[in-house]
C-alpha cells in the first residue's frame, strides 16, 4: 500500500484524497486550521450562518455533480436572473425558459435593449448544451471583447453583464479571459444556483466525510511548512516533524503552495472583495424574489443578495439576512462601506426606511480568486510541475473556481495514481 500526504484541506484535497483513498492508497491529509474548506467555509454569529464571502454552488458544474451528494446537502436555489437597481428605478431581466413567470417582466425590461433579449437567447442555444471540455475554446479575449463581437450594446454591458459577471469574476471591467464567461453562462443556462441549508461549509464537511468513509486520514491543526520531493519518494515537516511517503499532493492556497514547492507559474496576483452581513426585519421585502440585485451604478455594493429568503435557515425566527458584496479592497472602514450599502438601498428603494439594517459582520477576503487574464490557463503549472513524486492540487492549476478546484483534486489524483 503507497503512503499519500496531502498538504491543504480545501475542496481539492478533499476530492483527492477520497479518490486517492478509494484506490488503496494510505492517504493523510494535513490542514493547519481547525476546520477543512480552504476558501469555502461557514459560521455562526449571533443565530446567522455566514459564508466566508458571498458564495454559491453552480450544481451543473461535472466535477460538483461527480464528487457531491446533492440532496443529502439539502439545496436551497436562487432564482434564474437578477433586479437591476439605480436610484428610484428596478427591473428584471430573467432566462424564460427557466423562469417563466418572469417572461413578460424581462421581455418589458427598458434596461437592455430588445435585440440583447435575442442575442442572450441565441447564447444559450450556442453554449447551453456544449461539452464543457470545450468552453475555453475559442480566441484569446475578454469578456468585454467576447460581448462586442456577439453585438451586445454597451446598455446591456453596463447594466447587466458588469455588475452580473463581476460578481462572478470580481471583475467589472470584464476583462477576464472570456472562457469564465462561457463555462459559467452555460453552467447557469442548465442548472441551479444553490447554496446548502447549512451553509456552504456543509460542502468541504460532506467531502471530509467520503474521504474518511473511504479511508483518508484527516488531521487538523497540522501546519505543514516544508516539502521535499527526491527519487523515490518524498517528505513533509509537520509541526516540526519529518513525514516520509511515496507521493504529495499540494492543496493549499496559492501563496502557500509557490513557497512550499518553488514553482513561480502558480499565480498569485489576487481578485479581492468586501462582503457585509446585515440583520434586518423579518417582514422586510425587497421585491425582488429569490434573485440577486445588481447595482448598476457602481460597485459600492456591486451585488446584494437576499440571502434568508433564499434559504431561511440562514437567520434565527424573526430576522431576515443581506449580504452585500463590494469589489476589491476599499480603504473605507466597515461602517463606512456599511452606510454606502444602506444609502444605495435607500435610493433603490425610497419607498423603505432602512433604519433597522444592522451590520452583523464584514469579511474583507484579499485573495478571492486569482487574476484570470485572456489566455491565463497558457500560463497555468501542470499538476506535475513540482520535482519528484509531488503534485499540485488546487484551481491555480485549472480555473478559479469550485468546478476547478475539485476537478483540479480529481487531476491529481489521478497523476498520483499513475506515477506510483
Amino acid at each position: 500500500m503507497s503512503d499519500v500526504v496531502i498538504v491543504g484541506g480545501g475542496l481539492a484535497g478533499l476530492v483527492a484524497a477520497r479518490r486517492l483513498a478509494d484506490r488503496g492508497a494510505n492517504v493523510t491529509l494535513f490542514e493547519r486550521r481547525e476546520e477543512v474548506g480552504g476558501r469555502v467555509r461557514s459560521r455562526r454569529v449571533d443565530g446567522f450562518t455566514l459564508d466566508r464571502g458571498f458564495q454559491v454552488l453552480f450544481t451543473e458544474y461535472p466535477a460538483v455533480r461527480e464528487e457531491l451528494d446533492l440532496d443529502a446537502l439539502d439545496l436551497r436555489t436562487f432564482a434564474p436572473g437578477a433586479t437591476i437597481a439605480r436610484p428610484d428605478h428596478r427591473s428584471v431581466l430573467a432566462d424564460p425558459f427557466r423562469a417563466p413567470l418572469a417572461a413578460i417582466e424581462s421581455a418589458m425590461n427598458p434596461d437592455v435593449t430588445l435585440g440583447d433579449k435575442f442575442r442572450v437567447l441565441q447564447l444559450r442555444r450556442e453554449l447551453g448544451n456544449a461539452d464543457p471540455d470545450v468552453l475555453f475554446e475559442g480566441p484569446e479575449e475578454s469578456i468585454r471583447e467576447y460581448l462586442d463581437r456577439k453585438g451586445f450594446s454597451d446598455r446591456f454591458v453596463e447594466n447587466f453583464a458588469a455588475p452580473f459577471y463581476g460578481g462572478i469574476t470580481l471583475d467589472r471591467s470584464l476583462s477576464t479571459d472570456a472562457g469564465v464567461f462561457r463555462y459559467t453562462f452555460s453552467m447557469l443556462s442548465r442548472g441551479n444556483t444553490a447554496v446548502p441549508a447549512r451553509g456552504m461549509g456543509a460542502i468541504p464537511a460532506q467531502l471530509a466525510d467520503r474521504a474518511r468513509a473511504a479511508g483518508a486520514t484527516i488531521e487538523t491543526d497540522s501546519d505543514v511548512s516544508a516539502v521535499e520531493g527526491r527519487k523515490g519518494g518524498a517528505s513533509v515537516e509537520v509541526d516540526g516533524e519529518a513525514v516520509d511517503a511515496d507521493a504529495v499532493v499540494v492543496a493549499t492556497d496559492p501563496e502557500s503552495a509557490k513557497e512550499l514547492t518553488g514553482i513561480e507559474a502558480i499565480p498569485t496576483d489576487a481578485r479581492s472583495c468586501v462582503t457585509q452581513y446585515f440583520s434586518t426585519r423579518e417582514h422586510r421585502s425587497l421585491d425582488t424574489g429569490h434573485r440577486l440585485l445588481l447595482n448598476a451604478v457602481d460597485s459600492c455594493p456591486n451585488t446584494v443578495a437576499p440571502l434568508s429568503t433564499v434559504t431561511p435557515e440562514y437567520a434565527p425566527d424573526g430576522k431576515a439576512l443581506l449580504s452585500a458584496t463590494t469589489l476589491g479592497v476599499p480603504d473605507r472602514s466597515d461602517e463606512e462601506l456599511a452606510t454606502a450599502v444602506r444609502d444605495a438601498l435607500v435610493t433603490w428603494y425610497p419607498e423603505h426606511r432602512f433604519d433597522d439594517l444592522e451590520l452583523v459582520a464584514t469579511d474583507r477576503i484579499e485573495f478571492a480568486q486569482f487574476d484570470q487574464p485572456p489566455g491565463f490557463r497558457d500560463d497555468l503549472p501542470p499538476v506535475d510541475a513540482p520535482e519528484g513524486p509531488v503534485f499540485l492540487a488546487g484551481d491555480y492549476t485549472q480555473w478559479s473556481s469550485i468546478q476547478g478546484a475539485m476537478e483540479s483534486g480529481q487531476v491529481a489524483a489521478d497523476a498520483v495514481s499513475d506515477d506510483i
